[in-house]
C-alpha cells in the first residue's frame, strides 16, 4: 500500500468517508505525496500528452489569437501574458516564438505562471530560457495573485483537473457519491439523500439515478479572471473536455495513457472530469463567447495553411508524424471535438479571432 494511500485510508478513519473533491485534492495536489506535487506527468514517458506537445502548432495559433487581441485593444503595455497550469512550459514558449516578430509585442508583457508544483516550475524556467527575461517572468499559486493589468490568458486542460462533487438525483433530492473504506479497500458509496440548493435548477432536466457533478473551484478562479478584463481589457481562452451542461459520470483516472481505476492508485494516476462550461461562464464580470470545438476554432485561426507549410520542409517519418499531429488536433473523431474552446472579453469589445458570441 503506497504512504498516500495510507494517509488516505486514515483520514477517511478519523473523519468518515471523503467527497470525491476531497479526495481529488489529496490524490492530485497533497503537498509531498500528490500527484502533480511529486512528478513530471507529460508526454511519452508520462501519462498523458496535451495538444502542445503533441505539436507546436497549436501555441502558434494561440499565441497569434492573443496577439490580435492585444492589438484589437489598442496594443495595451504593460499587459500580462499569463497561463493556467502550464505543464512543461512547451505552450507558452511556442506562444512566445510565434509573436516575437509583432512589433511592441514582447516588449508589452510580463509573462506570469500559475504553477502549484515546484517540479513543474523548475521545468517550465528550463523552458522558457532564452526566449524571454527571465526576470519578467513570475510564478503564482493562485490565479487571484495576478496583477490588476490587462489580461491575456490560455488554460489549456487546467480545468478538467478541478475537484468535482458528484450527485446522483434520489426523488426530490440529491445522494453524493463518496469514497468510504469495505473489506480494507478502498470503494464508492453514497450519502443519505438530501435538497441540495445548488441543483434545484437541475430537477427540471434529470431523472432518477442521474448522476451531476459541480465544481465550487471554477468560481473564484474565473470571477477573477472576469473580473481583470472587465476593469483592464484583455482575453482569455479556455480549452478543455467537457460539454455546456453537466450530466453523467465523468470522472477518470489515466496512468501510462491507460485508463485505470480511479481508487486503485492515489496519486499515482492523472484525476481529470468532463468540464461544464455553462458552470464556469455562469455569473461573469466580462463577456464570454459561445463553446466552439476544438477543431473548428484552429482551422479558423489557419492551422491548415500553418500545417500545410511545414509539411513542405518534411519527408518520411517526419511528415508522417506531422500529419498525424495536425489530424489529432483537429478531427472530430480525434481532439476536435471532444475539445471545446471559449473566451472571455470586455462587454464592448469584440471577441478573439476564431470565436464567435
Amino acid at each position: 500500500m503506497s504512504d498516500l494511500k495510507r494517509h488516505i485510508m486514515a483520514r477517511i478513519a478519523a473523519e468518515g468517508p471523503l467527497t470525491v473533491a476531497d479526495y481529488m485534492t489529496e490524490c492530485l495536489l497533497h503537498p509531498t505525496l500528490g500527484y502533480y506535487t511529486t512528478r513530471d506527468p507529460f508526454g511519452a514517458a508520462g501519462d498523458f500528452i496535451t495538444a502542445p506537445e503533441i505539436s507546436q502548432m497549436f501555441g502558434e495559433m494561440i499565441g497569434l489569437c492573443l496577439a490580435q487581441s492585444w492589438l484589437d485593444q489598442g496594443a495595451p503595455s504593460p499587459c500580462v501574458l499569463a497561463e493556467l497550469g502550464p505543464g512543461r512550459g512547451t505552450l507558452m514558449a511556442d506562444i512566445l516564438r510565434a509573436t516575437r516578430g509583432l512589433p511592441g509585442f514582447h516588449e508589452a508583457v510580463e509573462v506570469h505562471l500559475v504553477e502549484a508544483s515546484p517540479a513543474l516550475r523548475a521545468r517550465q524556467a528550463a523552458t522558457l530560457a532564452g526566449l524571454f527575461p527571465a526576470d519578467r517572468i513570475t510564478w503564482h499559486d493562485r490565479t487571484e495573485s495576478l496583477p490588476e493589468l490587462s489580461l491575456l490568458l490560455i488554460a489549456n486542460e487546467f480545468f478538467d483537473a478541478m475537484p468535482i462533487r458528484q450527485f446522483i438525483r434520489d426523488g426530490a433530492g440529491w445522494s453524493e457519491k463518496r469514497i468510504g473504506i469495505k473489506d480494507g479497500d478502498l470503494q464508492f458509496g453514497r450519502s443519505a439523500p438530501s435538497a441540495q440548493d445548488r441543483l434545484a435548477h437541475r430537477l427540471a432536466d434529470t431523472s432518477q439515478g442521474d448522476l451531476v457533478e459541480t465544481c465550487a473551484a471554477f468560481g473564484p478562479i474565473m470571477q477573477a479572471i472576469a473580473q481583470r478584463i472587465a476593469d483592464h481589457g484583455g482575453a482569455a481562452l479556455v480549452v478543455d473536455y467537457g460539454d455546456w451542461r453537466s450530466l453523467g459520470d465523468t470522472l477518470q483516472a489515466l496512468r501510462g495513457h491507460a485508463p485505470c481505476d480511479p481508487l486503485d492508485a492515489p496519486g499515482a494516476a492523472d484525476l481529470t472530469a468532463h468540464v461544464d462550461f455553462e458552470a464556469l461562464l455562469t455569473g461573469l464580470a466580462c463577456a464570454h463567447t459561445r463553446v466552439t470545438p476544438q477543431g473548428v476554432f484552429l482551422e479558423r485561426l489557419g492551422i491548415t495553411a500553418r500545417a500545410q507549410a511545414l509539411a513542405a520542409k518534411l519527408d518520411g517519418a517526419a511528415l508522417d508524424s506531422h500529419i498525424a499531429a495536425h489530424r489529432r488536433l483537429t478531427h472530430p473523431q480525434e481532439m476536435g471535438t471532444l475539445f471545446k474552446v471559449v473566451a472571455l472579453f470586455p462587454q464592448t469589445g469584440k471577441p478573439p479571432p476564431g470565436l464567435e458570441i
